[in-house]
């Protein structure tokens, strides 16, 4: 959220949205403005304008580029649309939504590489009334559409400020968002706009952020841009938990290893080394081994792996424990069974406190 909130163009074929704003030109402080009845529509891909949101769009497709040199010639709106399928490469109204954004021109740039930047701004939401041309561009006549006021003012106030805290505490949590964003939501002093700029920057899909815009109600409205608010504020939390555990772990391990590298050092210069000590030590136990020819052979391999291990990882102490298994079992060793049935009622009664059935049992079985 709000990573995009400084001005780039962006191509209309493929808009990564990067909405500024004026507070002057809010759509709450124009409800005189006259808007023509029919417009030129102006399809985009992957983004939604919001009211208010001003946005540079970079114009690719043909007819797009005249329908907005229409509009700046005449009166300087048009509507914008959103494609319902962005794979679509000359829409039609049947693949855009049928509720947008009517847009002011405020600029219209000619690029070096020859393409068209024009700076439109959000200024009211309308609905298609009726499709009218196509070709050369496509146009439309429209209803605007007016918003629904909250019955509940305190329980609508305290959903904007719910807004305005959650937005504050996902800024902190993306270093990535500088934090002079936290001035410009304390600058919005508009209900409609504060929605309508958090609406625009939520990282959700364009069909929910087209969502979002049909709504009229504008409890309801802010109920929902709350809910994406929330999810993304508990994603935020759980990726600086889990960065904050792996850091702790690099840490640690990278402590580990240069106390463990110090230790070394050290003993080496005491001529001390618990590790070659301890290797020796296990080499002297395998020489009272009569064990086959293989099995000296893995046994003598392991030790050179541990010779070139890190004592202080895990994989030392696994290997080091195999190999005293090796040297634990009972290679080629043979005792002598004794089945004095006296002496083993006299250690059974010693070993084994009750017990007497089972005794007796074993007993028998001998």
């Amino acid at each position: 959220m709000f990573e995009n909130w400084l001005i780039s163009a962006q191509p209309e074929d493929d808009p990564e949205f990067a909405p500024i704003f004026s507070l002057e030109e809010d759509e709450d402080l124009n409800q005189d403005e006259q808007y023509p009845e029919v417009l030129p529509i102006l399809p985009l891909k992957n983004t939604v304008l919001f009211p208010g949101i001003v946005s540079p769009i970079t114009i690719g497709r043909d007819k797009s580029i005249r329908a907005v040199q229409r509009a700046y010639e005449e009166h300087r709106y048009i509507g914008v649309l959103s494609q319902r399928d962005v794979k679509i490469e000359n829409p039609t109204f049947r693949d855009l939504y049928t509720v947008g954004t009517v847009a002011r021109i405020l600029k219209m740039l000619r690029m070096p590489d020859g393409s068209t930047t024009a700076i439109l701004q959000g200024r009211k939401r309308f609905q298609i009334k009726e499709a009218l041309e196509e070709e050369p561009y496509l146009k439309a006549s429209i209803a605007l559409l007016e918003y629904v006021q909250p019955k509940n003012k305190l329980e609508f106030r305290a959903l904007l400020s719910s807004i305005r805290d959650t937005a504050r505490q996902i800024i902190e949590l993306s270093p990535q968002i500088p934090s002079e964003a936290v001035v410009m939501l304390k600058n919005i002093t508009s209900d409609n706009f504060l929605l309508n700029f958090v609406a625009s920057n939520l990282n959700i899909k364009v069909e929910e952020k087209q969502a979002i815009l049909e709504i009229s109600s504008l409890k309801e409205k802010a109920n929902r841009i709350l809910q994406y608010m929330d999810a993304e504020l508990q994603l935020l939390e759980l990726k600086d938990q889990i960065e904050a555990k792996v850091r702790s772990d690099i840490e640690k391990q990278q402590r580990d290893y240069f106390l463990s590298q110090q230790l070394k050092t050290i003993q080496e210069e005491l001529g001390q080394n618990p590790q070659e000590e301890e290797i020796n030590a296990l080499l002297e136990r395998a020489k009272k081994k009569r064990w086959p020819k293989n099995v000296e052979e893995a046994f003598h391999r392991e030790i050179n792996k541990l010779r070139r291990i890190n004592p202080q990882i895990a994989e030392y102490s696994i290997g080091l424990t195999y190999l005293e298994t090796l040297l634990d079992l009972p290679w080629q060793e043979h005792t002598k069974d004794n089945f004095d049935l006296r002496r083993v009622k006299t250690v059974l009664d010693k070993d084994h406190y009750g017990l007497t059935k089972v005794k007796e049992r074993i007993l028998e079985h001998l």
